[in-house]
Protein backbone atom coordinates (compact mmCIF):
# COMPACT_ATOMS: atom_id res chain seq x y z
CA UNK A 1 0.00 0.00 0.00
CA UNK A 2 1.54 3.31 -1.14
CA UNK A 3 0.28 6.59 0.41
CA UNK A 4 -2.60 4.60 1.82
CA UNK A 5 -3.76 3.50 -1.66
CA UNK A 6 -5.11 0.02 -2.33
CA UNK A 7 -5.66 -1.96 -5.53
CA UNK A 8 -8.90 -3.92 -5.82
CA UNK A 9 -10.29 -6.28 -8.46
CA UNK A 10 -13.91 -7.30 -9.02
CA UNK A 11 -16.30 -8.16 -11.84
CA UNK A 12 -16.88 -4.51 -12.78
CA UNK A 13 -15.23 -1.14 -12.12
CA UNK A 14 -18.17 -0.11 -9.93
CA UNK A 15 -18.03 -3.32 -7.89
CA UNK A 16 -14.28 -2.95 -7.39
CA UNK A 17 -14.72 0.67 -6.31
CA UNK A 18 -17.43 -0.17 -3.78
CA UNK A 19 -15.32 -3.02 -2.46
CA UNK A 20 -12.36 -0.69 -2.01
CA UNK A 21 -14.46 1.99 -0.28
CA UNK A 22 -15.69 -0.62 2.20
CA UNK A 23 -12.14 -1.74 2.93
CA UNK A 24 -10.96 1.85 3.48
CA UNK A 25 -14.12 2.75 5.44
CA UNK A 26 -14.32 6.00 3.49
CA UNK A 27 -17.08 7.73 1.51
CA UNK A 28 -16.70 8.12 -2.22
CA UNK A 29 -15.84 11.80 -2.06
CA UNK A 30 -12.83 11.08 0.16
CA UNK A 31 -10.92 8.98 -2.38
CA UNK A 32 -9.58 9.26 -5.89
CA UNK A 33 -10.23 6.31 -8.18
CA UNK A 34 -7.90 5.20 -10.96
CA UNK A 35 -8.96 2.45 -13.36
CA UNK A 36 -6.09 0.06 -14.03
CA UNK A 37 -8.12 -2.40 -16.12
CA UNK A 38 -11.72 -2.00 -17.29
CA UNK A 39 -12.13 -5.80 -17.26
CA UNK A 40 -14.04 -7.85 -19.80
CA UNK A 41 -17.12 -10.06 -19.76
CA UNK A 42 -15.62 -12.20 -22.49
CA UNK A 43 -17.82 -14.08 -24.92
CA UNK A 44 -19.98 -17.05 -23.99
CA UNK A 45 -18.32 -16.95 -20.59
CA UNK A 46 -14.85 -17.31 -22.10
CA UNK A 47 -11.98 -14.86 -21.91
CA UNK A 48 -13.53 -12.89 -19.05
CA UNK A 49 -11.30 -10.91 -16.68
CA UNK A 50 -11.92 -8.78 -13.60
CA UNK A 51 -11.75 -5.01 -13.53
CA UNK A 52 -8.92 -3.51 -11.44
CA UNK A 53 -8.97 -0.11 -9.74
CA UNK A 54 -6.65 1.78 -7.39
CA UNK A 55 -8.18 3.86 -4.59
CA UNK A 56 -6.18 6.58 -2.86
CA UNK A 57 -7.56 8.44 0.18
CA UNK A 58 -7.71 12.21 -0.16
CA UNK A 59 -5.42 13.93 2.37
CA UNK A 60 -7.35 15.37 5.30
CA UNK A 61 -7.75 19.12 5.08
CA UNK A 62 -5.94 21.22 7.65
CA UNK A 63 -8.12 22.19 10.61
CA UNK A 64 -9.54 25.72 10.35
CA UNK A 65 -8.41 27.95 13.29
CA UNK A 66 -11.14 29.01 15.68
CA UNK A 67 -12.61 32.42 14.85
CA UNK A 68 -12.11 35.25 17.34
CA UNK A 69 -15.07 36.18 19.56
CA UNK A 70 -15.74 39.33 17.54
CA UNK A 71 -16.25 37.26 14.47
CA UNK A 72 -18.70 35.01 16.31
CA UNK A 73 -20.73 38.04 17.48
CA UNK A 74 -20.93 39.61 14.03
CA UNK A 75 -24.34 39.68 12.35
CA UNK A 76 -25.12 36.44 10.67
CA UNK A 77 -24.48 36.53 6.97
CA UNK A 78 -25.98 33.90 4.77
CA UNK A 79 -23.03 32.00 3.35
CA UNK A 80 -22.70 31.40 -0.34
CA UNK A 81 -23.89 28.01 -1.49
CA UNK A 82 -21.13 25.46 -1.29
CA UNK A 83 -21.16 23.06 -4.20
CA UNK A 84 -21.46 19.40 -3.35
CA UNK A 85 -18.24 17.45 -3.53
CA UNK A 86 -17.58 16.25 -7.04
CA UNK A 87 -17.49 12.54 -7.70
CA UNK A 88 -13.88 11.66 -8.46
CA UNK A 89 -13.24 11.24 -12.15
CA UNK A 90 -11.59 8.11 -13.44
CA UNK A 91 -8.15 8.70 -14.84
CA UNK A 92 -8.68 8.84 -18.64
CA UNK A 93 -5.20 7.66 -19.39
CA UNK A 94 -5.85 4.41 -17.50
CA UNK A 95 -9.03 3.35 -19.31
CA UNK A 96 -7.19 1.69 -22.18
CA UNK A 97 -5.00 -1.34 -21.76
CA UNK A 98 -1.91 -1.68 -23.93
CA UNK A 99 -1.47 -5.33 -24.86
CA UNK A 100 1.97 -6.63 -25.73
CA UNK A 101 2.33 -9.35 -28.38
CA UNK A 102 3.29 -11.80 -25.64
CA UNK A 103 0.14 -11.02 -23.66
CA UNK A 104 -2.07 -11.39 -26.74
CA UNK A 105 -0.43 -14.74 -27.49
CA UNK A 106 -1.10 -15.98 -23.96
CA UNK A 107 -4.73 -14.80 -24.05
CA UNK A 108 -5.18 -16.70 -27.34
CA UNK A 109 -3.57 -19.87 -25.98
CA UNK A 110 -5.64 -19.82 -22.78
CA UNK A 111 -8.86 -19.09 -24.68
CA UNK A 112 -8.41 -22.05 -27.02
CA UNK A 113 -7.43 -24.32 -24.12
CA UNK A 114 -10.57 -23.26 -22.25
CA UNK A 115 -12.74 -23.90 -25.31
CA UNK A 116 -11.30 -27.40 -25.66
CA UNK A 117 -11.86 -28.06 -21.96
CA UNK A 118 -15.53 -27.08 -22.24
CA UNK A 119 -15.81 -29.46 -25.20
CA UNK A 120 -14.46 -32.25 -23.03
CA UNK A 121 -11.32 -32.67 -25.13
CA UNK A 122 -8.02 -33.52 -23.49
CA UNK A 123 -5.32 -31.73 -25.49
CA UNK A 124 -2.49 -29.24 -25.23
CA UNK A 125 -2.25 -25.93 -27.04
CA UNK A 126 1.17 -24.83 -28.22
CA UNK A 127 2.21 -21.66 -30.00
CA UNK A 128 3.94 -22.25 -33.34
CA UNK A 129 6.66 -19.73 -33.99
CA UNK A 130 6.53 -18.26 -37.53
CA UNK A 131 9.46 -18.88 -39.85
CA UNK A 132 10.83 -17.23 -42.97
CA UNK A 133 11.10 -13.69 -44.24
CA UNK A 134 7.45 -12.86 -43.54
CA UNK A 135 7.58 -14.02 -39.91
CA UNK A 136 6.72 -10.56 -38.55
CA UNK A 137 3.49 -10.34 -40.55
CA UNK A 138 2.59 -14.02 -40.19
CA UNK A 139 -0.57 -14.83 -38.22
CA UNK A 140 -0.36 -16.23 -34.72
CA UNK A 141 -0.64 -20.03 -35.04
CA UNK A 142 -1.96 -22.27 -32.25
CA UNK A 143 -1.35 -26.00 -32.59
CA UNK A 144 -3.62 -28.45 -30.78
CA UNK A 145 -1.73 -31.59 -29.79
CA UNK A 146 -3.16 -34.80 -28.37
CA UNK A 147 -4.66 -38.20 -29.19
CA UNK A 148 -7.70 -38.90 -31.38
CA UNK A 149 -8.31 -35.30 -32.46
CA UNK A 150 -9.72 -36.05 -35.91
CA UNK A 151 -13.13 -34.86 -34.69
CA UNK A 152 -11.69 -31.35 -34.45
CA UNK A 153 -10.89 -31.33 -38.17
CA UNK A 154 -14.12 -32.45 -39.79
CA UNK A 155 -14.83 -32.72 -43.51
CA UNK A 156 -12.41 -30.47 -45.40
CA UNK A 157 -11.44 -28.87 -42.10
CA UNK A 158 -14.87 -27.31 -41.50
CA UNK A 159 -14.92 -28.04 -37.76
CA UNK A 160 -11.39 -26.71 -37.41
CA UNK A 161 -12.29 -23.54 -39.29
CA UNK A 162 -15.30 -23.00 -37.01
CA UNK A 163 -13.12 -23.48 -33.92
CA UNK A 164 -10.64 -20.99 -35.37
CA UNK A 165 -13.41 -18.45 -36.02
CA UNK A 166 -14.75 -18.67 -32.46
CA UNK A 167 -11.28 -18.43 -30.93
CA UNK A 168 -10.38 -15.44 -33.10
CA UNK A 169 -13.65 -13.71 -32.18
CA UNK A 170 -13.20 -14.19 -28.43
CA UNK A 171 -9.54 -13.12 -28.42
CA UNK A 172 -10.21 -10.05 -30.58
CA UNK A 173 -13.01 -8.98 -28.27
CA UNK A 174 -10.83 -9.56 -25.21
CA UNK A 175 -7.91 -7.40 -26.39
CA UNK A 176 -10.22 -4.96 -28.18
CA UNK A 177 -8.54 -5.22 -31.57
CA UNK A 178 -8.54 -7.67 -34.46
CA UNK A 179 -6.16 -10.58 -33.96
CA UNK A 180 -5.20 -12.68 -36.98
CA UNK A 181 -4.68 -16.18 -35.67
CA UNK A 182 -4.72 -19.71 -37.07
CA UNK A 183 -5.84 -22.82 -35.20
CA UNK A 184 -4.31 -26.09 -36.38
CA UNK A 185 -4.50 -29.72 -35.26
CA UNK A 186 -1.38 -31.82 -35.59
CA UNK A 187 -0.12 -29.62 -38.46
CA UNK A 188 -3.19 -30.61 -40.52
CA UNK A 189 -3.37 -27.25 -42.26
CA UNK A 190 0.29 -27.37 -43.21
CA UNK A 191 -0.17 -30.81 -44.76
CA UNK A 192 -3.38 -29.75 -46.47
CA UNK A 193 -1.76 -26.60 -47.89
CA UNK A 194 1.08 -28.67 -49.34
CA UNK A 195 -1.41 -31.13 -50.84
CA UNK A 196 -3.38 -28.29 -52.43
CA UNK A 197 -0.26 -26.78 -53.99
CA UNK A 198 0.68 -30.14 -55.47
CA UNK A 199 -2.90 -30.62 -56.77
CA UNK A 200 -2.90 -27.14 -58.32
CA UNK A 201 0.41 -27.83 -60.07
CA UNK A 202 -0.76 -31.16 -61.53
CA UNK A 203 -4.07 -29.80 -62.80
CA UNK A 204 -2.41 -26.68 -64.20
CA UNK A 205 -0.05 -28.80 -66.28
CA UNK A 206 -2.98 -30.82 -67.62
CA UNK A 207 -4.94 -27.68 -68.52
CA UNK A 208 -1.88 -26.16 -70.21
CA UNK A 209 -1.41 -29.33 -72.24
CA UNK A 210 -5.05 -30.01 -73.22
CA UNK A 211 -6.25 -26.38 -73.40
CA UNK A 212 -9.40 -27.52 -71.55
CA UNK A 213 -10.54 -25.93 -68.25
CA UNK A 214 -10.86 -28.13 -65.17
CA UNK A 215 -13.18 -27.46 -62.22
CA UNK A 216 -11.97 -28.68 -58.84
CA UNK A 217 -14.20 -30.00 -56.07
CA UNK A 218 -15.99 -27.44 -53.87
CA UNK A 219 -13.68 -26.02 -51.21
CA UNK A 220 -13.91 -23.61 -48.28
CA UNK A 221 -12.64 -20.05 -48.87
CA UNK A 222 -9.17 -20.56 -47.36
CA UNK A 223 -8.48 -23.57 -49.60
CA UNK A 224 -9.74 -21.82 -52.74
CA UNK A 225 -7.42 -18.95 -51.87
CA UNK A 226 -4.51 -21.39 -51.59
CA UNK A 227 -5.19 -22.60 -55.15
CA UNK A 228 -5.42 -19.05 -56.49
CA UNK A 229 -2.12 -18.09 -54.80
CA UNK A 230 -0.36 -21.24 -56.01
CA UNK A 231 -1.22 -20.47 -59.66
CA UNK A 232 -1.31 -16.66 -59.74
CA UNK A 233 2.07 -16.48 -61.51
CA UNK A 234 1.60 -19.52 -63.77
CA UNK A 235 2.50 -18.65 -67.37
CA UNK A 236 -0.15 -20.81 -69.05
CA UNK A 237 -3.26 -20.89 -66.83
CA UNK A 238 -5.42 -18.64 -64.67
CA UNK A 239 -8.05 -19.36 -62.01
CA UNK A 240 -11.48 -18.19 -61.04
CA UNK A 241 -14.04 -19.15 -58.39
CA UNK A 242 -17.53 -20.14 -59.56
CA UNK A 243 -20.69 -21.23 -57.78
CA UNK A 244 -22.32 -20.12 -54.53
CA UNK A 245 -22.04 -21.02 -50.87
CA UNK A 246 -20.73 -24.49 -50.08
CA UNK A 247 -20.79 -25.34 -53.80
CA UNK A 248 -18.25 -22.67 -54.71
CA UNK A 249 -15.22 -24.13 -56.46
CA UNK A 250 -12.07 -23.12 -58.32
CA UNK A 251 -11.84 -23.54 -62.08
CA UNK A 252 -8.42 -23.62 -63.72
CA UNK A 253 -8.56 -22.06 -67.20
CA UNK A 254 -5.98 -21.93 -70.00
CA UNK A 255 -4.68 -18.50 -70.90
CA UNK A 256 -5.31 -17.34 -74.44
Amino acid sequence: MENGSIQISAATVEDATEKGLARLSLPRDRVTVQVIDQGSRGLLGLGARDAVVRLTPVAAQAATPEEPPAAREAPAVRPAAVPAPRRPELAPEATEVEWTSGQVTEVARQTLAELLGKMGIQAQVRVRQPEGEDSESAPLTLDIEGEDLEMLIGQQGKVLNALQYITRLIVSREVERWVNLVVDVGHYKQRRAKSLRELASRIAERVARTKQPVALEPMPPNERRAIHIALRDHPSVTTQSVGKGDSRKVTIIPKR
